[in-house]
């Protein structure tokens, strides 16, 4: 089978895991960054955590990013139960495992670069070395979307 018809075959898979890994990745933030460390809300760069009104408008905006997270991982979730139902995808737990790493890779990247970098509404963990959390939280992001591309290019060589 050529590498391309493989690819067509394994695209249904791979974009559910992608979109599925743009919601965990985004809860991942959310539940751990926001909520277990609260080392930054969605705002917290432009209204800090000193008012109980910004604290009131931090809290509506994390909301609104967990219910991107949420309706991304519902996405997902379809876009695979779809797949699923065809008869002439190929199914891969490693490309699936791959795809989710891309996902949840875009996930940092995209929101590293938009909010972090171009907006500045928050920083990964505000301070002292505040470029270097977020320089590493795109060098994760990077990471994981390379490693997620090499996994699927092997697994399309077996």
């Amino acid at each position: 089978m050529q590498s391309s018809e493989t690819s067509n075959r394994q695209s249904p898979v791979i974009t559910a895991g992608i979109v599925l890994g743009i919601g965990l990745g985004g809860f991942f933030d959310g539940i751990v960054l926001h909520q277990i460390l609260q080392w930054h809300h969605m705002l917290s760069n432009v209204r800090p955590l000193t008012t109980t009104s910004n604290i009131d408008l931090n809290m509506v905006w994390d909301g609104l990013f967990h219910a991107f997270d949420w309706v991304m991982t519902v996405i997902g979730i379809v876009l695979l139960w779809r797949a699923g139902g065809r008869d002439d995808v190929r199914w891969s737990s490693k490309t699936f495992f791959a795809s989710l790493l891309i996902g949840f890779g875009l996930f940092d990247v995209v929101e590293g670069l938009i909010d972090h970098q171009i907006l500045g509404i928050h920083h990964v963990k505000p301070g002292p070395n505040q470029l270097a959390w977020d320089l590493g939280f795109l060098a994760l992001g990077a990471l994981l979307v390379a490693i997620g591309w090499i996994m699927i290019q092997q697994n399309k060589q077996e």
